[in-house]
Protein backbone atom coordinates (compact mmCIF):
# COMPACT_ATOMS: atom_id res chain seq x y z
CA UNK A 1 0.00 0.00 0.00
CA UNK A 2 0.77 3.49 -0.69
CA UNK A 3 1.84 5.63 2.21
CA UNK A 4 0.62 9.44 2.08
CA UNK A 5 3.13 11.83 3.13
CA UNK A 6 3.11 12.23 6.65
CA UNK A 7 0.35 9.30 8.20
CA UNK A 8 -1.03 8.24 11.84
CA UNK A 9 -1.63 4.75 13.02
CA UNK A 10 -1.96 2.57 15.70
CA UNK A 11 1.14 -0.24 15.69
CA UNK A 12 2.84 -2.71 17.72
CA UNK A 13 6.45 -2.27 18.09
CA UNK A 14 7.76 -5.50 17.48
CA UNK A 15 11.61 -4.74 17.84
CA UNK A 16 13.82 -2.04 17.46
CA UNK A 17 18.07 -1.82 16.62
CA UNK A 18 20.22 1.35 17.80
CA UNK A 19 21.39 3.49 15.32
CA UNK A 20 24.25 5.90 15.65
CA UNK A 21 24.56 7.42 18.93
CA UNK A 22 20.67 8.26 19.76
CA UNK A 23 18.57 7.22 17.50
CA UNK A 24 16.58 3.65 16.90
CA UNK A 25 15.46 1.63 13.96
CA UNK A 26 11.79 0.46 14.64
CA UNK A 27 9.96 -2.42 13.24
CA UNK A 28 6.16 -1.86 14.00
CA UNK A 29 3.43 -3.76 12.77
CA UNK A 30 0.57 -1.33 12.05
CA UNK A 31 -3.31 -1.68 12.00
CA UNK A 32 -3.53 0.29 8.64
CA UNK A 33 0.02 -0.34 6.52
CA UNK A 34 1.00 -3.64 7.84
CA UNK A 35 5.00 -3.81 8.46
CA UNK A 36 6.67 -0.68 8.72
CA UNK A 37 10.49 0.21 9.65
CA UNK A 38 10.96 3.81 11.31
CA UNK A 39 13.64 5.64 12.58
CA UNK A 40 12.80 7.32 16.29
CA UNK A 41 15.26 9.76 15.92
CA UNK A 42 16.98 10.68 19.60
CA UNK A 43 14.82 8.30 21.29
CA UNK A 44 17.89 7.01 23.46
CA UNK A 45 18.29 10.39 24.76
CA UNK A 46 16.98 11.18 27.99
CA UNK A 47 14.59 14.14 27.11
CA UNK A 48 13.15 12.54 24.23
CA UNK A 49 9.87 12.48 24.58
CA UNK A 50 9.22 9.43 22.57
CA UNK A 51 11.45 7.51 24.98
CA UNK A 52 9.28 4.43 26.87
CA UNK A 53 6.54 4.71 24.22
CA UNK A 54 8.11 3.00 21.16
CA UNK A 55 9.59 -0.04 23.21
CA UNK A 56 9.11 -3.66 21.54
CA UNK A 57 5.62 -5.11 23.64
CA UNK A 58 4.22 -1.43 23.33
CA UNK A 59 0.54 -1.21 21.43
CA UNK A 60 0.74 2.81 20.72
CA UNK A 61 -0.27 5.87 18.93
CA UNK A 62 2.43 7.47 16.27
CA UNK A 63 2.55 9.98 13.95
CA UNK A 64 5.57 9.16 10.89
CA UNK A 65 6.93 10.92 8.32
CA UNK A 66 7.54 9.37 5.27
CA UNK A 67 11.38 9.09 4.61
CA UNK A 68 13.24 7.99 0.96
CA UNK A 69 14.44 4.86 2.55
CA UNK A 70 12.94 4.47 6.65
CA UNK A 71 9.74 6.37 7.76
CA UNK A 72 10.58 8.54 10.56
CA UNK A 73 8.30 8.76 13.91
CA UNK A 74 7.52 12.40 14.81
CA UNK A 75 4.92 11.61 17.73
CA UNK A 76 3.97 8.55 20.18
CA UNK A 77 1.76 7.80 22.41
CA UNK A 78 0.95 4.63 24.40
CA UNK A 79 -2.01 2.74 24.26
CA UNK A 80 -0.97 -0.13 26.05
CA UNK A 81 2.18 -0.63 27.57
CA UNK A 82 1.46 -4.84 28.88
CA UNK A 83 3.17 -5.02 32.26
CA UNK A 84 2.05 -8.09 33.57
CA UNK A 85 4.00 -8.93 30.46
CA UNK A 86 7.19 -7.21 31.37
CA UNK A 87 7.36 -7.64 34.79
CA UNK A 88 7.11 -11.37 34.30
CA UNK A 89 10.13 -13.20 32.27
CA UNK A 90 8.22 -15.98 31.40
CA UNK A 91 5.43 -14.08 29.61
CA UNK A 92 7.86 -11.60 28.31
CA UNK A 93 9.79 -14.56 26.68
CA UNK A 94 6.07 -16.37 25.01
CA UNK A 95 5.68 -12.65 24.09
CA UNK A 96 8.68 -12.27 22.21
CA UNK A 97 8.02 -15.38 20.49
CA UNK A 98 4.76 -14.28 19.16
CA UNK A 99 6.09 -10.81 17.75
CA UNK A 100 9.43 -13.01 16.30
CA UNK A 101 6.37 -15.04 14.56
CA UNK A 102 4.80 -12.23 13.14
CA UNK A 103 7.62 -10.12 12.20
CA UNK A 104 9.16 -13.32 10.13
CA UNK A 105 6.05 -14.40 8.05
CA UNK A 106 4.99 -10.95 7.25
CA UNK A 107 6.42 -8.48 4.97
CA UNK A 108 7.06 -4.82 5.02
CA UNK A 109 3.95 -2.42 4.00
CA UNK A 110 1.67 -5.25 2.97
CA UNK A 111 -1.40 -4.48 4.98
CA UNK A 112 -3.01 -7.51 6.85
CA UNK A 113 -5.44 -6.14 9.44
CA UNK A 114 -6.40 -9.59 10.89
CA UNK A 115 -2.70 -9.89 11.98
CA UNK A 116 -2.28 -6.97 13.49
CA UNK A 117 -6.03 -7.95 15.87
CA UNK A 118 -4.42 -11.08 16.41
CA UNK A 119 -1.25 -10.12 17.85
CA UNK A 120 -2.87 -7.73 19.48
CA UNK A 121 -5.46 -9.96 21.28
CA UNK A 122 -2.72 -12.66 22.16
CA UNK A 123 -0.75 -9.74 24.10
CA UNK A 124 -3.72 -8.83 25.37
CA UNK A 125 -4.71 -12.31 26.76
CA UNK A 126 -0.87 -13.17 27.41
CA UNK A 127 -1.13 -10.94 30.09
CA UNK A 128 -3.83 -12.34 31.68
CA UNK A 129 -4.61 -15.79 31.23
CA UNK A 130 -3.18 -18.83 32.67
CA UNK A 131 -1.89 -21.13 31.87
CA UNK A 132 -0.88 -19.84 28.56
CA UNK A 133 0.70 -22.20 26.16
CA UNK A 134 -3.13 -23.57 24.58
CA UNK A 135 -2.86 -19.40 23.51
CA UNK A 136 0.57 -19.71 21.58
CA UNK A 137 -0.30 -22.50 19.99
CA UNK A 138 -4.09 -20.75 18.82
CA UNK A 139 -2.02 -18.00 17.65
CA UNK A 140 0.87 -20.36 15.30
CA UNK A 141 -2.41 -22.10 13.96
CA UNK A 142 -4.59 -18.67 13.19
CA UNK A 143 -1.61 -16.72 11.88
CA UNK A 144 -0.52 -19.66 9.38
CA UNK A 145 -4.17 -19.50 8.03
CA UNK A 146 -4.40 -16.19 8.22
CA UNK A 147 -0.73 -15.80 5.78
CA UNK A 148 -2.20 -18.70 3.40
CA UNK A 149 -0.71 -21.93 5.37
CA UNK A 150 -3.85 -23.13 6.62
CA UNK A 151 -2.89 -26.63 7.74
CA UNK A 152 -5.47 -29.15 6.28
CA UNK A 153 -6.60 -31.11 9.70
CA UNK A 154 -9.81 -33.26 8.18
CA UNK A 155 -9.14 -34.74 5.54
CA UNK A 156 -6.15 -37.21 4.09
CA UNK A 157 -3.56 -34.86 2.05
CA UNK A 158 -3.51 -37.87 -0.41
CA UNK A 159 -6.59 -39.83 -0.72
CA UNK A 160 -9.07 -36.95 0.74
CA UNK A 161 -10.81 -39.70 2.68
CA UNK A 162 -12.08 -38.27 6.31
CA UNK A 163 -9.62 -38.79 9.01
CA UNK A 164 -10.28 -41.35 11.35
CA UNK A 165 -9.90 -41.58 14.85
CA UNK A 166 -6.29 -43.58 14.86
CA UNK A 167 -2.66 -42.76 14.86
CA UNK A 168 -2.41 -40.29 11.84
CA UNK A 169 0.59 -38.42 10.43
CA UNK A 170 1.52 -34.75 9.97
CA UNK A 171 3.47 -33.27 7.02
CA UNK A 172 4.95 -30.49 7.05
CA UNK A 173 5.69 -29.99 3.20
CA UNK A 174 2.05 -31.25 2.43
CA UNK A 175 0.13 -29.07 5.28
CA UNK A 176 -1.51 -31.49 6.93
CA UNK A 177 -2.56 -35.00 7.87
CA UNK A 178 -2.26 -37.89 6.24
CA UNK A 179 -4.05 -41.73 6.91
CA UNK A 180 -1.75 -44.34 7.96
CA UNK A 181 -2.45 -45.96 4.66
CA UNK A 182 -1.02 -42.37 2.80
CA UNK A 183 1.78 -42.41 5.31
CA UNK A 184 4.56 -43.23 2.73
CA UNK A 185 3.25 -40.39 0.25
CA UNK A 186 5.47 -37.85 2.01
CA UNK A 187 9.25 -38.90 2.80
CA UNK A 188 9.24 -37.00 6.45
CA UNK A 189 6.10 -37.45 8.51
CA UNK A 190 5.51 -37.22 12.42
CA UNK A 191 3.37 -38.77 14.40
CA UNK A 192 0.04 -37.25 15.64
CA UNK A 193 -2.42 -38.64 18.47
CA UNK A 194 -5.75 -38.75 18.77
CA UNK A 195 -5.94 -36.10 21.39
CA UNK A 196 -3.72 -33.95 19.42
CA UNK A 197 -5.33 -33.85 16.66
CA UNK A 198 -8.81 -32.94 18.49
CA UNK A 199 -7.02 -29.85 20.09
CA UNK A 200 -5.36 -28.58 16.69
CA UNK A 201 -9.07 -29.28 15.03
CA UNK A 202 -10.46 -27.30 18.31
CA UNK A 203 -8.00 -23.99 17.61
CA UNK A 204 -8.35 -23.89 13.84
CA UNK A 205 -11.96 -22.96 14.67
CA UNK A 206 -12.96 -21.21 17.91
CA UNK A 207 -12.01 -18.04 19.64
CA UNK A 208 -9.58 -16.98 22.38
CA UNK A 209 -11.36 -17.29 25.41
CA UNK A 210 -12.16 -21.44 24.51
CA UNK A 211 -8.46 -21.49 23.85
CA UNK A 212 -8.21 -19.79 27.11
CA UNK A 213 -9.95 -22.37 28.73
CA UNK A 214 -7.90 -25.41 27.49
CA UNK A 215 -5.75 -27.39 29.92
CA UNK A 216 -3.04 -29.94 28.46
CA UNK A 217 -1.54 -31.80 30.22
CA UNK A 218 2.20 -32.18 29.84
CA UNK A 219 2.90 -34.49 27.21
CA UNK A 220 -0.31 -33.51 25.30
CA UNK A 221 1.38 -29.82 25.20
CA UNK A 222 5.25 -31.10 24.07
CA UNK A 223 3.52 -32.92 21.29
CA UNK A 224 1.35 -30.09 19.74
CA UNK A 225 4.41 -27.91 20.55
CA UNK A 226 6.65 -30.12 18.32
CA UNK A 227 4.09 -30.55 15.81
CA UNK A 228 3.49 -26.63 15.29
CA UNK A 229 7.09 -25.69 15.42
CA UNK A 230 8.12 -28.03 13.08
CA UNK A 231 5.53 -27.04 10.80
CA UNK A 232 6.96 -23.33 11.30
CA UNK A 233 10.53 -24.50 10.77
CA UNK A 234 9.74 -25.97 7.56
CA UNK A 235 7.94 -22.85 6.58
CA UNK A 236 10.89 -20.68 7.08
CA UNK A 237 13.51 -23.00 6.59
CA UNK A 238 14.57 -21.48 9.61
CA UNK A 239 14.76 -21.83 13.54
CA UNK A 240 12.66 -18.82 15.01
CA UNK A 241 15.50 -17.82 17.68
CA UNK A 242 13.02 -17.11 20.90
CA UNK A 243 12.32 -20.98 21.25
CA UNK A 244 16.00 -20.98 22.19
CA UNK A 245 15.50 -18.52 24.99
CA UNK A 246 11.88 -20.56 25.75
CA UNK A 247 13.32 -23.77 26.48
CA UNK A 248 16.05 -22.38 28.28
CA UNK A 249 13.84 -20.65 31.01
CA UNK A 250 11.84 -24.42 30.86
CA UNK A 251 14.79 -25.52 31.60
CA UNK A 252 15.30 -23.56 34.39
CA UNK A 253 11.87 -24.12 35.86
CA UNK A 254 11.25 -20.14 35.58
CA UNK A 255 7.60 -21.21 33.94
CA UNK A 256 6.53 -22.74 36.82
CA UNK A 257 3.43 -23.80 37.67
CA UNK A 258 1.92 -21.57 34.50
CA UNK A 259 3.21 -24.05 32.05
Amino acid sequence: MSLPKTYKTEAIVLKHINLGEADRILTLYTSSFGKVRAVAKGVRRITSRLGGHVEPLTHCSLMLNRGHQLDIVTQSQTIESFLPIRNDLWLTAQALYLVELTDAFTYEQVENYPVYKLLLDALNHLARIRPATPLLRYFELQLVGYIGYQPQLRECLNCQSPIEPAENFFSSSGGGILCPDCVSSEPVVRPVSVNALKVLRLLQRTDWATAGRLHLNPDLSKELERLMQGYIRYLLEREIKSTGFLDRLRREDIAGEFD
